[in-house]
């Protein structure tokens, strides 16, 4: 089957006043519209983008309170964690910050 004869069979449908209009139709929705598709595929994406950084979100909050209880609940861990974080140290204490590259 060439080309011409797959317009012949296509053309007719291409003279029917509602397959033309159903076909303009699609192509607006498709392209022209406010809510066409191309949009709504990347609004989708930026969907499951924004889901999943939620859930990082949400894993780094639950971490960040449990090392919040148990710093609140043991001194010596707060101690700890202010000399590491922090760089603190006793009044007779020297600090070496090695730099790993």
């Amino acid at each position: 089957m060439d080309k011409k004869q797959g317009l012949k069979l296509i053309a007719p449908f291409l003279h029917n006043k509602y397959v033309l209009s159903l076909l303009i139709f699609v192509v607006w929705l498709s392209f022209f519209d406010q809510n066409n598709l191309v949009d709504r595929f990347a609004l989708a994406n930026r969907i499951v983008e924004l889901k999943r950084q939620k859930e990082h979100y949400r894993a780094e909050i639950e971490e960040n309170e449990k090392r919040m209880q148990e710093l609140q609940s043991n001194p010596e861990n707060l101690e700890k964690f202010a000399r590491e974080q922090y760089l603190m140290k006793k009044a007779d204490e020297e600090i070496f910050i090695v730099v790993e590259k």
